[in-house]
């Protein structure tokens, strides 16, 4: 997957989750809607022919190119993985991974122990730049 060597110990010697060097990002970027055509599972025979976003390509291929790793995290379900490798390979997307089956409705709330941050995507894709909103965050 990368050249990073992963591995995190506790202070006794045991194993915790792998954390990324700070300087690279794990993109988790949706597919409907957001690099192309917004096309629901119940139509499928549309995802093959589904409407680029090419401002999505340039940008993803070149986080991938800065070393970042790309992961598709969509609401396809896994007998779609087929016609979605097919359109992501097609188009040139260069990515590490696909996730398929994410819940479908929006409105997600990630809880994690690592650094989660979202972006919510409005029509361009871009470089990222750093503003302050507020968060929602556990009660102390």
């Amino acid at each position: 997957m990368n050249n990073f060597e992963l591995l995190e110990l506790e202070q006794d010697g045991s194993k915790i989750s792998p954390v990324l060097p700070k300087n690279i990002k794990n993109y988790m970027i949706d597919i409907d809607g957001t690099i192309c055509d917004d096309i629901p599972n119940e139509e499928p025979e549309r995802m093959e022919t589904a409407n680029l976003y090419p401002d999505a390509l340039k940008t993803i291929n070149k986080w991938f190119d800065e070393g970042h790793i790309i992961t598709f995290f969509t609401s396809r379900i896994e007998k779609h993985r087929e016609v979605t490798e097919k359109w992501l390979n097609k188009h040139g997307f260069k990515y590490h991974g696909i996730l398929m089956g994410k819940p479908r409705g929006g409105n997600y709330h990630w809880i994690d122990n690592h650094i989660v941050r979202a972006t919510r995507y409005e029509g361009k894709f871009s470089d990222l730049i750093e503003e302050t909103t507020s968060i929602q965050v556990f009660k102390k």
